[in-house]
């Protein structure tokens, strides 16, 4: 009786909820995987699955991109719906995609344009291979 008590009596803990992975759809695995892997740079972690239709990459701090590959379906291309990722420099990486011919864009769609935040965070965007946004910028720390 005494121990129900002990956890009866136990501070709740207030839990706040926290991101876990985002997961796309995409058509083609190795082309999807290829881009964030070699392009975005983000580490490649085992899945579970070993099926060959998903990738699972680190976004670092515990977050998880999982990569589905399915049957080809429209992707509704709003650069207000996107991924961002942090780099420790925009101008850095963005000499990167040049040297790789990977298009990328301000917001307002100016082509090698970057984009100052009011804030003064640097950012660009460019698509994945299935059409997805993703916002670059360098509010890394």
């Amino acid at each position: 009786m005494l121990l129900m008590l002990f956890f009866y009596c136990q501070p709740v803990i207030a839990q706040k909820s926290k991101i876990n992975h985002i997961a796309l759809h995409v058509t083609h695995l190795e082309k999807s995987t290829h881009f964030y892997h070699k392009v975005l740079e983000l580490d490649t972690i085992p899945e579970p699955f070993k099926d060959g239709k998903h990738t699972w990459l680190s976004m670092g701090y515990g977050v998880q991109l999982h990569l589905i590959e399915s049957l080809p379906q429209p992707v509704i291309p709003l650069k207000n719906t996107h991924i961002c990722i942090s780099v420790p420099s925009v101008a850095v990486f963005v000499k990167k995609l040049s040297a790789q011919k990977i298009h990328w864009e301000d917001w307002a769609g100016t082509k090698h344009a970057i984009t100052t935040r009011k804030d003064g965070v640097l950012q660009i965007y460019l698509r994945d291979p299935d059409g997805y946004w993703i916002e670059v910028n360098d509010a890394y720390n």
